[in-house]
């Protein structure tokens, strides 16, 4: 299954949650913000919402630092 993943083609092995992505991708999911099909997604929403065949999602990673 074939996405677009922050700009850029990834292939998923199977049918998968956001947050199962986001294991995946070994990002802590209390620290990104995800936005699939132009829609931004609350954290609430990420083991419900499932990744589709041609989905097209935007993942920010938030960094502390100083």
């Amino acid at each position: 299954m074939q996405i677009i993943l922050n700009s850029e083609r990834h292939e998923l092995r199977r049918p998968m949650t956001v947050k199962e992505l986001l294991d995946e991708l070994e990002l802590d999911h209390r620290r990104v913000a995800v936005e699939i099909n132009r829609r931004i997604l609350k954290k609430s929403e990420f083991e419900q919402v499932s990744v589709s065949e041609g989905d097209n999602l935007e993942v920010v990673h938030f960094v502390g630092g100083g």
